[in-house]
């Protein structure tokens, strides 16, 4: 059997309100969450700039390729 059914989470139980479901009382079932009501925990921002060491090359990044790119081809 296949049910489509719309119930609350309240702990570990799904409360579900439908009187044709009665027979099945203690029947094994999958539970797929359609919406999740979880709030997303918000993520620690990371100081990228702690991982690396600062430098003349990085300071001026555009010109340093831009040298680079210009003198590739003999």
């Amino acid at each position: 059997m296949l049910a489509a059914v719309r119930g609350i989470v309240r702990g570990n139980a799904v409360i579900i309100e439908d009187e044709d479901l009665r027979p099945y009382d203690g029947t094994e079932v999958i539970v797929t969450l359609l919406d999740s009501a979880i709030q997303k925990k918000q993520r620690k921002t990371v100081n990228w700039d702690s991982f690396a060491i600062p430098s003349e090359r990085g300071k001026n990044v555009d010109e340093y390729m831009r040298e680079m790119r210009d003198n590739d081809r003999l």
